[in-house]
């Protein structure tokens, strides 16, 4: 494999002194990304000044054996990876983001960036085949998502939670078992779906269309059923996911709040106070469900991370907590709708573990209430009756 040289130069009066100490391996991103398959990274790393680091099991794991890596070659490096548009835009901006792939080796999401003056790059692995739900370790209550024929179904948590992948096994079961045109506008495209009873088409941002406003614009005249906008980034994206739901559409969204909660506040603070009660009306008419997640370490070998979820589905008693603005009573009603498929993240953690999937340990570290889930893994209930074990 060919080699980078380092070397240390010392300076004597008159005397220069060159030691050869250490061979490093040739930075190829191409390489890389194939190492990521065979370690199973989720995520490399690469910036200057630092040799590559992967993302495994949750852990930024550093590859020594590259040593630093120059700006020279790195910048190198990933402009060969980059069409021409995507280098003006990154020249022009400082960022860009991208999808590739790469015959044989897989798909990446790629977001090209500056920092302290130098480019840098983090790349995710996607997988290449989309993922069977059942294959995800999601409770199932989730599949009742791809039964509504209308409204607003929001998927949230912290980046690098999977909100991509459970949307992608979302629209894909709904492509197989219904026929309809499943609109999906995307920044960048990451799975690619193939067309079975229903009919997709994927428009990815800077590529297909300029703008993500400018793909909101025209989508329901593209005779969609489903649509699929991404990221909510702003209160134009907000209004356009009322708007499609109010006219019939299955709109999947996706925002970085931790749970439904925090979503509705989100939502709210995308507008100014003197509309927050008639958002709130619209809200308590057509937002339908919302999923948290967050992934957590498994203890088993060959699954490496599994999501704890929150789901909330919008049913009479919470749609007129939205509509009253009674948010902080919205997590009790979550938990006292059990029988219609909810649950929020301390049972999801309690499941987890009672299925072998995590252990106790890990539970509690991400339990929001460790107290009151050390309780229920003892067999402890507590009820607003009392005590019921």
């Amino acid at each position: 494999m060919p080699v980078r040289e380092k070397y240390t130069i010392i300076i004597f009066t008159g005397i220069i002194i060159i030691f050869n100490f250490k061979k490093f391996k040739m930075i190829s991103l191409l390489n890389l990304f194939k190492l990521m398959e065979e370690k199973d990274a989720s995520d490399i790393h690469l910036q200057c000044g630092s040799p590559p680091a992967f993302r495994i099991k949750g852990n930024l794991v550093k590859l020594e054996e590259y040593g630093k890596i120059t700006e020279e070659e790195l910048k190198e490096e990933i402009y060969k990876l980059l069409k021409e548009k995507e280098i003006k835009i990154f020249e022009e901006r400082g960022t860009v983001d991208t999808s590739i792939g790469i015959p044989k080796v897989g798909r990446f999401r790629v977001s090209v960036f500056l920092q302290r003056g130098s480019i840098s790059l983090v790349a995710r692995r996607i997988l290449s085949k989309i993922p069977e739900f059942s294959q995800l370790n999601l409770p199932p209550s989730i599949l009742k998502i791809t039964e509504f024929l209308n409204g607003l179904v929001l998927v949230t948590g912290p980046t690098g939670c999977g909100k991509s992948t459970t949307l992608a096994a979302l629209i894909n079961d709904i492509n197989k078992k219904r026929s309809c045109h499943i609109l999906c506008i995307e920044d960048p495209i990451e799975y690619l779906f193939k067309n079975e009873k229903a009919i997709i088409t994927q428009r990815e941002v800077g590529i297909d269309v300029p703008s993500f406003k400018e793909a909101l614009k025209y989508a329901v005249r593209q005779d969609p059923d489903v649509i699929l906008i991404g990221e909510i980034r702003d209160r134009e994206s907000v209004e356009f996911g009322i708007q499609a739901s109010e006219t019939g559409h299955l709109v999947f969204g996706t925002l970085h709040s931790a749970n439904a909660t925090q979503t509705i506040e989100r939502l709210l603070n995308f507008f100014p106070p003197n509309e927050h009660q008639q958002l709130r009306k619209i809200l308590s008419l057509h937002l339908k469900a919302v999923v948290s997640q967050m992934l957590i370490p498994s203890c088993k070998e060959e699954i490496k991370l599994v999501p704890a979820c929150e789901i909330m589905f919008v049913n009479s008693s919470i749609a007129r907590l939205i509509e009253e603005g009674q948010d902080e009573k919205i997590q009790k009603a979550i938990k006292m709708g059990k029988e219609e498929g909810m649950q929020d993240f301390e049972d999801s953690l309690l499941e987890l573990v009672n299925k072998g999937l995590i252990t106790k340990e890990t539970a509690l570290k991400y339990a929001e209430n460790p107290h009151s889930l050390e309780m229920k893994l003892r067999g402890i209930f507590l009820s607003e009756e009392g005590i019921i074990t």
